[in-house]
């Protein structure tokens, strides 16, 4: 073979050698776009989803009375509705693992849209309470959860599930405030009508702009340890074994307790502002707007900032001993402006709780168990809304008001103390 043969080989290489590399270059970025592309449609699917669900909060208590439901029956459907969640979340979650993200939230949506169908139909009290029944599927937001974490790092994990929150707060406000126009001007099943509409849209966005299946450049661990892949959908055994993981069951019991005094006075609160602070129904709606603009501040924008800088146990200890710290403001309030201001420090460490515990959990668990650990903390809040009204009841009749505000700040102390003692194995990252 000549020289001048031999280079041209040589170059013919390289230039192949290049051509492959900028193929390579330009994939990587298709792939990012796509993912953020996905991301965002997570985002849309979670806000629609949230503001048709608030939606409905507003309209059911005067859906049920209109059908002759009284106070008692009432929180008899809103139990039915709580225990359905709080039995559904880690099945649904279970699903996720199994059939990926995509169909999770076809399933979500699905389920939503029989849920609003049944509800427009409800003509009797029966009726009423089979509308209930759908919801055991109903988790729009763990399903764009499980979207997120399937597309994102350990380390961008918690920033990403934090912006979940302006979704969040846009459902509150924008669900709350359409619930009432809707049913005031236009009657009290027009927003049934809306939610079965947009809930069938959200299922064609979820069919035609989540990616199939949404598994990126998170860390994927060995799956060999991982439930998804063994047993059925609804198997206990299998979902109740991700507590086994290192640090799981102690980050889940401070997620459900942190938490719990003040989501028993949310839970009593429609009560409460009218005995203790003597709000007319107009006010309170006021009151929920400014806790929706609250949450979309804090957990869309500064959350995500300050995982920037602070690792995830930093933040853990430092939402906790806010915790504390509002429920000593709670325990010592009087006014309806006392409670605005103590709401600034509830909300954050609320926000931060939820979105840190989250980040550590599925981190936690093989990335395959992922969608079952998200189910398993979808099922707090549920579990807060079965038991809440009968204990928030005891407390605010037998104690008052600042007997939440007592429960919370003796609870907080005690797991802070716990943090900072206890060796919890947590993954030591910071959003990059």
């Amino acid at each position: 073979m000549s020289t001048m043969d031999a280079k041209a080989i040589s170059g013919g290489e390289e230039e192949a050698s290049g051509m492959r590399s900028k193929t390579l270059d330009e994939s990587g970025r298709l792939g990012e776009i796509n993912r953020k592309q996905a991301i965002h449609i997570a985002y849309l699917i979670a806000t629609l989803d949230l503001t048709f669900l608030f939606m409905q909060f507003g309209v059911m208590p005067y859906l049920a009375k209109s059908l002759g439901l009284d106070s008692v029956g009432f929180g008899y459907l809103q139990t039915t509705f709580g225990v359905f969640q709080l039995v559904g979340g880690p099945i649904f979650g279970r699903f996720a693992d199994q059939f990926g993200a995509q169909a999770a939230l076809i399933l979500s949506c699905a389920s939503g849209s029989a849920f609003f169908l049944l509800m427009s139909i409800s003509t009797s009290i029966p009726l009423l309470f089979l509308s209930r029944l759908p919801s055991v599927f109903m988790h729009g937001l763990p399903g764009a959860q499980k979207v997120i974490t399937d597309l994102t790092t350990p380390s961008q994990r918690a920033d990403a599930l934090g912006k979940l929150g302006l979704c969040f707060g846009i459902g509150i406000i924008i669900g709350s405030a359409l619930g009432g126009v809707l049913s005031t001007k236009f009657g009290i099943f027009v927003p049934a009508y809306v939610g079965l509409v947009g809930n069938l849209i959200n299922t064609m966005i979820a069919m035609f702009w989540i990616p199939l299946p949404a598994k990126s450049k998170s860390d994927h661990r060995a799956t060999e340890h991982g439930t998804s892949q063994s047993g059925s959908v609804f198997s206990i055994r299998q979902i109740l074994h991700l507590m086994k993981f290192p640090g799981v069951m102690e980050v889940f019991i401070i997620k459900v307790f942190a938490g719990l005094p003040i989501g028993l006075f949310l839970i009593m609160f429609s009560i409460i502002s009218m005995d203790f602070f003597g709000l007319e129904a107009v006010e309170t709606g006021y009151l929920m707007s400014y806790f929706g603009v609250l949450q979309m501040v804090v957990q869309g924008l500064l959350v995500g900032k300050l995982t920037n800088y602070c690792t995830e146990r930093t933040l853990l200890r430092l939402s906790v001993f806010i915790f504390a710290g509002v429920g000593l403001g709670m325990a010592l309030m009087r006014t309806v402006w006392h409670y605005c201001i103590i709401a600034v420090p509830l909300v954050f460490a609320f926000s931060m709780l939820a979105t840190i515990t989250d980040s550590i959990l599925t981190k936690s668990v093989p990335a395959s168990d992922t969608g079952t650990m998200l189910g398993i903390c979808a099922s707090v809040q549920p579990l807060t809304r079965t038991v809440g009204p009968t204990i928030g009841g005891v407390l605010y009749k037998q104690f008052g008001v600042s007997s939440f505000g007592y429960l919370q700040l003796i609870v907080n102390i005690g797991l802070f103390v716990y943090l900072i003692k206890s060796k919890i194995p947590l993954t030591e990252t910071k959003s990059q």
